[in-house]
């Protein structure tokens, strides 16, 4: 499958949007590809304001976050790879997600037809067959009244 992470920055932007606060946007500015003001990275993170009045030609696709803005008063054309961004929030109430940077969405693996096959027993595993009849380990659901 494809990454959800585009998807989730695009909408919890909007999101953000509707619910009039300002998206800010924490990318990982040491990683490939990856252009913005080198001057304003902090432990290799920069957080990006990407509210409509901040930025110019916002485009978020499945693969990029790409925008003018101005830094210091210069313009500059930003790039991000959706995999550099870290999350997306709101400024005012800090809202929104950060991203598992672990999320590579790797390709799940594909059995090798023509390696050699192991050798031995087949590991047993043991099947579920309902909730068990032994509750001295299991801790029993109770209500009480709270005043």
């Amino acid at each position: 499958m494809t990454s959800s992470r585009p998807y989730i920055v695009r909408a919890l932007y909007e999101w953000i949007l509707e619910n009039d606060c300002t998206p800010y946007v924490l990318v990982n500015a040491m990683a490939d590809n990856v252009e913005v003001p080198q001057q304003f990275v902090k432990n290799g993170q920069i957080v990006l304001n990407v509210s409509p009045v901040a930025v110019m030609d916002l485009l978020l696709t499945n693969e990029t976050m790409e925008f003018n803005g101005r830094f210091g008063g210069m313009p500059m054309d930003i790039y991000v790879p959706m995999t550099a961004v870290m999350g997306i929030y709101a400024r005012e109430n800090g809202q929104g997600m950060i991203f598992d940077m672990d999320d590579s969405n790797p390709e799940p693996p594909v059995p090798d037809d023509d390696g050699p096959k192991p050798t031995g027993p087949k590991p047993v595993t043991p099947k579920s067959s309902g909730p068990k009849s032994d509750t001295s380990n299991q801790k029993k659901p109770g209500l009480r009244v709270v005043k």
